[in-house]
């Protein structure tokens, strides 16, 4: 049994940068389905309905979504710029080509969606101006040092916006995803990496703390349904 006090440790199977296979390809699928089902693209949805007063006039939103994985997120987000009328750049960043060249697959339809393959610590990434950055399911694979590093570095990429998705670790969460995962016959990435996600994941005095460490100071804290944060560090 988890320690909920704390971040566990244990790395996820889909950490493997190596991992390239019809499992993983199965996983990507699952993940999208569990997510449309449990509501969890509104956090992201939600908090570009809340920037888009302050989109830059008269060219493209320019968004980076880091740790992109299969391009789910991506999707959601041009499928919203479409019914919103928004013109809008999309960037997917992520280290896995499998990932990918599956996410540049499953997003032929969205041509306003790309995707690059990236080191996020490196300067050559950073260095790429965006408006918004967003990070879904992405800051709970990182330890709270690298993580702190990462949010000071957003900050500063993002002209307008960072946005963060991601989980609440609580009993509840984890033992209803482990149950969710098994009683739906999931593969076993998806068996082994979804409950582990939760406890891997941050609570309220969590995100305070790293933000705090990070020098930000102006942010928005939500909980959103079902046991998701979501997180906007907005500039302006």
């Amino acid at each position: 049994m988890p320690d909920f006090r704390v971040r566990a440790t244990e790395e996820e199977l889909m950490d493997d940068l190596s991992l390239a296979t019809e499992e993983l390809r199965q996983n990507l699928d699952e993940l999208e389905t569990i997510n449309t089902w449990l509501g969890g693209y509104a956090p992201v949805l939600n908090a570009l309905a809340r920037l888009r007063p302050h989109f830059p006039p008269g060219r493209p939103l320019r968004l980076a979504d880091v740790g992109s994985g299969g391009g789910d997120t991506l999707r959601q987000i041009a499928r919203w710029a479409r019914q919103q009328g928004v013109a809008v750049e999309l960037t997917g960043v992520d280290a896995n080509p499998f990932m990918l060249d599956y996410a540049a697959a499953r997003s032929t339809q969205y041509p306003k969606i790309r995707y690059q393959q990236a080191d996020i610590f490196s300067p050559e990434f950073q260095q790429q101006p965006f408006d918004i950055v967003t990070a879904s399911l992405f800051c709970h694979h990182f330890p709270d040092e690298q993580l702190t590093q990462l949010l000071q570095r957003w900050q500063q990429q993002a002209s307008l916006a960072v946005v963060i998705n991601d989980l609440h670790r609580h009993p509840l969460a984890y033992y209803s995803i482990r149950w969710l995962t098994r009683l739906l016959g999931g593969s076993r990435l998806v068996r082994h990496d979804a409950p582990l996600s939760v406890a891997r994941a941050f609570t309220r005095p969590d995100w305070q703390q790293l933000l705090a460490q990070a020098g930000i100071t102006h942010y928005h804290l939500r909980w959103r349904w079902a046991f998701r944060w979501q997180v906007m560090v907005v500039k302006r």
